[in-house]
């Protein structure tokens, strides 16, 4: 997935992954995912992530129902933006494979 900070939130998005809270960490583990990174360059966001659970769509549901997590997006969420100007993503948008190796 690729977003863009905001520039004035920058420092504020990166400072609050630099102590991601454990909660929100063990809430994305709980919900199937695993080797989760982020990226930085500018103002691109870029993040990789391997999904190990049994029904993407339900724990993101379950992740999204978490109070605490909630919090967290609140607190981050405002730092980004789409990655295209014309999208009608809220920040994070998905990207396409074009090629992997094992």
């Amino acid at each position: 997935m690729a977003a863009r900070l905001r520039p004035e939130r920058r420092e504020e998005y990166l400072e609050l992954h630099r102590a991601v809270w454990p909660q929100v960490e063990a809430t994305i583990t709980e919900c199937g995912i695993r080797n989760f990174t982020i990226f930085v360059t500018g103002d691109v966001l870029f993040t990789s992530f391997e999904y190990v659970g049994e029904g993407y769509e339900a724990d993101q549901v379950r992740m999204a129902a978490d109070p605490i997590t909630r919090d967290w997006w609140a607190r981050t969420g405002p730092c980004q933006l789409p990655f295209h100007a014309d999208s009608d993503a809220l920040n994070w948008e998905m990207l396409d494979e074009v090629w992997h190796l094992d």
